[in-house]
């Protein structure tokens, strides 16, 4: 009998599917991460030989030590920098993660979603609506900015990028300049989007910039003071990939300096915390990194963490080996 750690409780249907397959799944009691303590007592107690993890659990060649019969971490995440994956492959530890055309769907709305709330004014308009304070109709009041016409300009054109890049000129009739380490043709002769040189050239032209990439050494702090200062003035900055990709001091100054106009972000830089200095601003808008917190996104994630455990197991290869 195959024995699984899951280190937070999850939506259906990964613990059924599991229990199906007749495995011994344990489910940490903890309505939180876990701490790096807790996770090593957890996995040291048992001899388990599957991990379902979480993006905020660290495993390192410390969780590996702690836990040397675990060979596969099934990630419930579309990113996997969590896991030290050189040091798995080095150790012939499989991991993987769940990525999904409902999760890429659920994030690329997220994006638009937070676009719309910040050049249509929306969560400005609810707090002065909460406050009492509206008097009638007023031709000035909380003028926004229109989409259509505007030119986008996205950061990665990969799966959750070409998602954006697609919505942005079919539903909302935006122009759309994009880069990406590795070029997509695609969305160039689809959806007309401009290939740049680089994020600077993306960043100069800009009404808009989404950003969408996996966080490396490379992409963190991708947005720092020096590129912030290369945006419009008018711009807006949307993050829904991850939150070290941003210098969140740097962003706090743009929007403090009115270097930028205003930024929306579902991720952090060190999660769950947040810069202090950008919660004292009224131009920028948060949410609790939900972009993928839709019923159909969650229910896919736990279906392809718990079928990545059951193929390994079984002798097949995961759909979705992240090394």
């Amino acid at each position: 009998m195959k024995k699984i750690y899951v280190t937070r409780s999850i939506p259906a249907p990964a613990v059924e599917m599991l229990e199906a397959k007749g495995y011994a799944v344990t489910v940490s009691p903890h309505e939180r991460a876990l701490t790096k303590a807790e996770l090593l007592k957890a996995l040291g107690g048992q001899a388990y030989d599957g991990v379902l993890t979480l993006l905020h659990d660290e495993i390192n060649a410390e969780v590996f030590d702690a836990a040397p019969s675990v060979k596969i971490y099934s990630n419930y995440a579309v990113g996997f920098n969590n896991i030290d994956t050189s040091e798995a492959v080095r150790r012939g530890v499989t991991v993987t993660n769940t990525p999904s055309d409902a999760v890429n769907e659920s994030v690329a709305e997220h994006t638009f979603a937070l676009l719309l709330a910040c050049m249509h004014r929306i969560v400005e308009g609810d707090t002065f609506m909460r406050a009492g304070t509206y008097k009638g109709w007023d031709p000035n009041l909380l003028i926004g900015t229109d989409l259509k016409g505007k030119t986008l300009g996205a950061i990665g054109a990969g799966r959750i990028g070409a998602l954006v890049i697609e919505k942005a000129v079919r539903g909302f009739g935006m122009k759309v300049v994009y880069f990406d380490v590795v070029r997509n043709e695609r969305v160039e002769k689809e959806y007309g989007a401009e290939y740049l040189s680089s994020v600077e050239e993306v960043l100069k032209v800009a009404d808009a910039v989404t950003l969408h990439v996996l966080l490396t050494k490379e992409t963190q702090h991708l947005m720092n003071a020096a590129r912030f200062a290369l945006m419009k003035k008018s711009a807006y900055l949307i993050n829904t990939c991850r939150g070290p990709v941003v210098d969140e001091t740097a962003l706090a100054d743009a929007l403090s300096k009115g270097i930028i106009r205003g930024a929306a972000i579902d991720v952090y830089e060190h999660e769950p915390s947040v810069a202090k200095g950008l919660l004292k601003l009224p131009n920028i808008i948060f949410t609790p990194h939900i972009a993928s917190a839709t019923d159909a996104a969650r229910a896919d994630m736990s279906t392809i963490a718990a079928q990545n455990l059951i193929d390994f197991f079984e002798g097949r290869i995961p759909a979705h080996v992240a090394q």
